[in-house]
């Protein structure tokens, strides 16, 4: 788990581990502010893997030449910043909805 926290990229998946902590304590103390720390982490996510894709398609056109393997794998470790913004918006909603019920 740690070894993904590192391949999502340590700045934007502090700042996801931070924002998933916010949402966690606004359940408790703002539940106004639950859904709009989710949709911040989840563009935050998006944004993540977007600076990554960014930067691997940089670095293909410098290449020259790169093999099926080594794209599918880059476009994989893209991804983990989108999934864990994602997970933790899914989070604040279900923390929303427990808070109204």
């Amino acid at each position: 788990m740690l070894d993904l926290f590192y391949q999502g990229g340590t700045l934007f998946m502090s700042v996801l581990t931070i924002l998933l902590f916010a949402v966690l304590a606004s359940f408790w103390k703002f539940p106004k502010w639950t859904k709009e720390l989710g949709l911040i982490a989840l563009a935050i996510g998006i944004l993540g893997q977007f600076i990554g894709l960014y930067s691997a398609f940089n670095s293909i056109e410098e290449m020259g030449e790169v093999s099926q393997g080594m794209l599918a794998g880059g476009l994989k470790v893209s991804a983990i910043t989108t999934i864990y913004g994602i997970l933790i918006y899914i989070m604040s909603l279900a923390l929303r909805l427990i808070k109204k019920s």
